[in-house]
């Protein structure tokens, strides 16, 4: 099983960014569908490595092609690969996602990317209430070497409705995402060591996890909801 990216992952790619056409992509379809292969099994071993300190039920990697139908970008392929990694539900909760692209621009990406309307007003409502876990998780030294003391992503302009701009926790109400992310040059993502730098990355997000998972499994006054 593949335990590394292989060098012509990003060689591929490079060249479909040049040539990205159907004519080109179908003379090297049989070159893409072996390196799409090695790939999803590293993809498979991060997966399996993430089970033996989580609980992951699945694994999505996403196709090479693109949806093109309501995008200025009529290329017709991507140049990258991505893939996620989901937790069980609902008694766990975030995800993980695994971004394999040349030019430095490969990086790992953990949190919550789109939460549904009645989990983001509960995660802004335990914000409001209590912002002190949420602050010492970010703080903690192993987990921002690796991560930030940070989100990233969207966030509204000054305050939710509903929410007081002047509350000492709107830098966190005001986030409409809560993700951390951590990029990768090309040389590390080659190198034999990277799946293990994925896993140490992807255990250190966990207190962030275990208090989300528990936010959103509980109302304000802590009764489980499932």
């Amino acid at each position: 099983m593949s335990a590394t990216i292989p060098k012509s992952v990003f060689e591929f790619f490079k060249n479909l960014e040049k040539n990205n056409n159907r004519d080109w992509f179908n003379e090297n379809k049989s070159e893409f569908k072996a390196i799409e292969k090695e790939v999803k099994l590293f993809y498979k071993n991060v997966f399996e490595n993430l089970n033996k300190h989580d609980e992951v039920d699945k694994l999505k990697i996403f196709r090479i092609y693109r949806d093109v139908r309501f995008s200025k970008n009529k290329l017709p392929y991507k140049t990258h690969f991505g893939g996620s990694f989901h937790r069980v539900k609902p008694r766990l909760r975030g995800g993980y996602y695994l971004h394999i692209q040349p030019n430095n621009e490969s990086f790992i990406a953990t949190g919550f990317w789109e939460p549904a309307p009645a989990d983001l007003l509960r995660i802004r409502k335990e914000f409001e209430m209590d912002d002190d876990e949420i602050r010492e998780i970010l703080d903690n030294k192993k987990f921002n070497s690796v991560w930030g003391d940070t989100f990233v992503g969207d966030e509204v302009k000054t305050a939710p409705k509903g929410f007081s701009k002047d509350h000492k926790a709107i830098d966190l109400i005001k986030k409409k995402q809560y993700i951390f992310t951590k990029k990768f040059t090309d040389k590390e993502v080659l190198s034999p060591d990277f799946i293990n730098e994925l896993d140490v990355a992807f255990k250190a997000v966990r207190p962030f996890f275990d208090y989300m998972s528990d936010v959103l499994t509980t109302d304000l006054n802590g009764v489980s909801l499932i």
